[in-house]
């Protein structure tokens, strides 16, 4: 079988995916309107990290996310014990980025055949995601689905959703974001837990233990920033990989120098994925991305150091485009 060159070829077709979501979203925000001057208003619109509705003088952010196909690196190594990280961790990084603390999860296991034993390895994840966010467990839903859920050997599912609370007046939203702005990055730990369905097929088996490495939980650092500093922007490098930024605010750019990407990364660039498309897809060492005054700079990686590497990787320009370059690598593109 060909080795895959981009996501399309892998079977993940952006494109379609974006076409398809969109269909979607253009009948659910008729629901935006319901409960209008009640608690649990909407506030904003679709399409940020996290969504908002009111509570009194606050707003509660909701988010929901899963794992996606890393599943199957964890029923191919027969290690369930850290997917739980995962999905708390593709859940409360989102509910940061506005600004919001993350107050409650709830988790949704799919399963081909009930398994006492992964469900328990599942759960020795889950505790430890909610630990590193300081958040409690409050509910969830098994399901045994033997016609739909089918896998490597013991097949499996994993999402769930995560509530957070913030003043309405401290919702980060991008509106302040203006040129000449620093973007800080954040290191990640690995893949995390987007684009494997194009790493498990441009990667050997060899490589899954490094895929399995749990996603980076930002939520300690970001809450400690939030506090001292004045953010402007931040965005969880997930799928889309560097595109995420453009959902801060409409009509900036960026002009980026980015660090030499981990060895992970470089197997597939070396296997025959294109560069563009590898900072299209995944987040390429930095797991997260912080927008604040030139002013606020110094101030900033001081805290964030003291939890993961952080380091300026450019600013923040008027024009609408991405302009990348990877410094040990000398490449150049824009997106």
């Amino acid at each position: 079988m060909a080795i895959p060159k981009d996501y399309r070829s892998s079977g993940v077709d952006i494109k379609v995916e974006e076409k398809s979501i969109s269909a979607l979203v253009s009948i659910i925000k008729e629901t935006l309107k319901f409960r209008k001057g009640e608690i649990g208003a909407a506030i904003g619109d679709i399409g940020s990290f996290s969504g908002f509705i009111e509570f009194g003088n606050y707003a509660l952010s909701l988010a929901t996310d899963g794992v996606g196909s890393k599943v199957l690196v964890a029923q191919k190594l027969k290690k369930y014990d850290t997917v739980g990280i995962d999905v708390i961790a593709m859940n409360v990084n989102d509910v940061i980025c506005n600004g919001g603390t993350p107050i409650a999860f709830v988790d949704y296991i799919a399963l081909e055949k009930t398994s006492e034993y992964m469900l328990g390895e599942i759960a020795k994840g889950l505790l430890e995601g909610a630990k590193q966010s300081n958040m409690p467990i409050v509910g969830g839903e098994t399901a045994t689905l033997p016609d739909i859920i089918k896998g490597d050997g013991e097949g499996f599912d994993l999402a769930g959703t995560c509530l957070g609370v913030v003043e309405k007046d401290k919702i980060i939203s991008g509106k302040d974001i203006k040129p000449e702005d620093v973007v800080i990055g954040i290191a990640s730990s690995g893949i995390h837990s987007n684009g494997l369905t194009l790493a498990r097929k441009v990667l050997g088996v060899e490589d899954y233990p490094e895929l399995l490495i749990p996603t980076r939980i930002y939520v300690k650092q970001i809450l400690e920033l939030t506090q001292k500093v004045k953010v402007k922007g931040m965005a969880h490098i997930t799928g889309s990989g560097l595109l995420n930024l453009k959902r801060l605010k409409k009509g900036m750019g960026f002009e980026l120098e980015l660090p030499e990407p981990p060895m992970i990364f470089k197997k597939m660039m070396a296997a025959g994925v294109e560069i563009e498309e590898m900072y299209k897809t995944f987040n390429m060492g930095t797991g997260f991305m912080v927008i604040v005054a030139k002013e606020d700079k110094d101030k900033a990686l001081s805290i964030l150091n003291k939890y993961y590497p952080s380091y300026v990787i450019g600013k923040v320009i008027s024009e609408d485009v991405i302009r990348t370059h990877i410094k040990g690598l000398d490449k150049r593109f824009t997106l």
